[in-house]
């Protein structure tokens, strides 16, 4: 029987059907090169549709998790295999771009120990008190269970910040906008109230479960080309103008998770603004972010589930800059999106130079653009190059020819 690798692509932070790129330019590109890589293996592809990046994480995993499993089951079904759960004849990489790399891992850590990492700790008691006496340290999670279905083969994050948001994207981005981050604070100033972990006052748009899954690369839907459309773009642009409503005290934990937020649509009520962070909540839980980094450190080492993050980090457009509050605080001239670990064990982190964006949110949002990352190139070798190393094992050695499954 000829197995297949699932491709399976999930978007980040109010990310769209073009996030990875116009018409699935870059996934296609990586199927190819990963389909030429393993070549005992059927390698299809599957974008997960445009999902609502608001509410409770896990609801949206709990979301991600059962659509998944659905389309892994018709390719085990239409592949005939006598025992998909003991011995899938489908193993699946997760690959995400932003918070979809956390979605990934969140995914894979469900379903390989039932036991989430996302709120398994207190917000309140972050990792300085960890250890600590008269402190209980966090429950070790459960062993993991290699008879994991869907079987996940690995996860490949874009830029995904597990390790939280770099300071220098709110530093840099607050001294080049403070004007405008001055004005904004009267209008957000009850922002700061929302970093307690609060549960969003509506819930999840419920059309949301109710939505078709689509096929391998759907068309993308038509645009809509009215002008808020047109602008949506400029949103990424104002990083750093939020960040300064945390103040100085907070700046790093709740701006650069704040800093996500469009800051056209917080007057449409707080419930908005509280939803939205209430997803994108976890990156100011350090706690929370080393600990699931770590269990798919412990799943790499114990079941072979590869776990790799390519991270942005400005080249040759970025210039240099005169020293101000960013270089004197954050003390580095690497500007990158997210948090890169310097000593501990997290996964094959490896860095994608843009020598062509000039800020750390225009190389985030540029990845799959070759037009806009002169880098484009080998950024998809690297990620064929990491998918071919996952999967030289067993189980795709014992692949053999046969009829292609799915499309």
């Amino acid at each position: 029987m000829k197995k297949t690798l699932l491709l399976c692509f999930i978007h980040g932070f109010k990310g769209d059907d073009d996030t990875f790129g116009k018409d699935y330019g870059f996934a296609k590109h990586l199927r190819q090169l990963v389909a030429k890589e393993l070549p005992k293996v059927n390698v299809n592809v599957v974008v997960y549709p445009k999902y609502e990046t608001r509410g409770d994480l896990s609801e949206c995993v709990s979301r991600f998790r059962d659509w998944l499993t659905n389309k892994v089951i018709d390719l085990e079904v239409k592949s005939g295999a006598p025992s998909p759960t003991i011995d899938p004849s489908v193993r699946v990489i997760l690959l995400g771009h932003s918070m979809g790399g956390i979605v990934a891992a969140e995914t894979t850590i469900e379903l390989a120990s039932e036991h989430p990492i996302h709120n398994s700790t207190n917000p309140a008691v972050e990792d300085p008190k960890i250890g600590k006496a008269g402190t209980t340290p966090p429950p070790r999670p459960p062993t993991p269970n290699s008879l994991m279905f869907p079987y996940i083969q690995g996860v490949l994050a874009f830029d995904t910040p597990f390790l939280g948001i770099s300071p220098g994207v709110v530093a840099h981005g607050a001294e080049s906008h403070y004007a405008a981050a001055s004005s904004a604070v009267a209008q957000l100033s009850g922002l700061t109230s929302l970093w307690g972990g609060a549960k969003a006052a509506s819930q999840s748009d419920p059309s949301v479960t109710r939505k078709t899954p689509v096929a391998a690369l759907p068309a993308p839907q038509a645009k809509d080309k009215d002008s808020n459309a047109q602008n949506s773009g400029s949103a990424w642009g104002k990083w750093g103008k939020i960040a300064m409503v945390a103040g100085a005290v907070g700046a790093v934990a709740a701006g650069t998770t704040a800093a996500y937020l469009n800051r056209d649509q917080i007057t449409q009520g707080l419930s908005w603004a509280t939803s939205h962070l209430e997803f994108v909540g976890c990156l100011a839980r350090k706690e929370e972010l080393r600990r699931r980094v770590a269990y798919m450190v412990r799943l790499n080492h114990e079941l072979g589930v590869g776990f790799g993050n390519i991270y942005t980090r400005l080249g040759k457009a970025a210039g240099s800059t005169t020293v101000g509050v960013a270089g004197t605080v954050l003390g580095s001239n690497e500007r990158t999106f997210c948090v890169v670990p310097k000593k501990d064990l997290a996964g094959d982190w490896r860095e994608a130079i843009n020598d062509k964006a000039t800020d750390e949110t225009l190389a985030h949002m540029s990845m799959f653009e070759p037009k806009e990352n002169p880098g484009y190139d080998k950024l998809a070798r690297d990620a064929s190059g990491m998918i071919a190393k996952w999967l030289r094992n067993d189980w795709y050695e014992s692949s053999t020819s046969g009829d292609t499954i799915g499309a």
